[in-house]
């Protein structure tokens, strides 16, 4: 199992690694006898990669999943920074088959009127005009934890959702291994809607 995932950790960087702009598109074809290649070629600053290279260098201290960390922040840095913030990369090719055909590009594909997919995005780097909240929230969370040292939001004591939130693992007797519980602290009796009031302790 473990083999299988370092396996799709190396495939998902070489996504990255396979572009002029080391930024990976949106997905992937693998067909038989054939090499992997871009399908939706535009990047929208997607978090999900670095979030395995960070869980990979955590459980096995391997400095390697530091250093595609490294090489795709870097693609970031120069592809994507603008004064104001950080945006991802367009797909006109996508764009202009949507807008003279109007169905998606894989569609356009099953009808054979496509073309290969050059001069996209992660190929020429053009800029959209949006930063994704997820970005800051997950990307960039997941790169900083990725060079700080374990103990930094330790996994033995967090657990990350699937918003890169981290919450903090408590088990049924957790008093009873001597994790401290404070006698005073106000737990909310019902949860209010923003449109319904305060939120009502006792």
């Amino acid at each position: 199992m473990v083999h299988l995932i370092v396996q799709l950790a190396w495939t998902c960087y070489n996504f990255y690694q396979s572009t002029p702009t080391k930024l990976a598109g949106e997905n992937y074809y693998f067909r038989k006898d054939e090499d992997m290649n871009v399908g939706t070629s535009w990047n929208i600053q997607r978090p999900e990669t670095i979030e395995s290279l960070f869980y990979l260098w955590r459980f096995t201290r391997n400095k390697t999943y530091q250093e595609w960390g490294w090489n795709i922040f870097q693609a970031f840095e120069k592809n994507s920074r603008t004064e104001t913030g950080y945006v991802g990369l367009r797909d006109e090719y996508f764009l202009m088959h949507y807008k003279n055909y109007g169905f998606p590009i894989v569609t356009c594909a099953l009808r054979n009127i496509t073309k290969p997919l050059l001069n996209t995005q992660v190929n020429t780097g053009d800029k959209d005009d949006m930063m994704q909240s997820f970005f800051l929230a997950e990307t960039l969370k997941y790169l900083y934890l990725l060079f700080s040292p374990p103990s930094v939001i330790s996994l033995d004591e967090w657990v990350f959702n699937t918003e890169a939130h981290p919450l903090r693992i408590v088990t049924r007797n957790s008093h009873e291994e001597g994790q401290s519980i404070d006698p005073e602290e106000k737990i909310p009796h019902h949860l209010h809607g923003r449109k319904e009031g305060r939120i009502d302790y006792k």
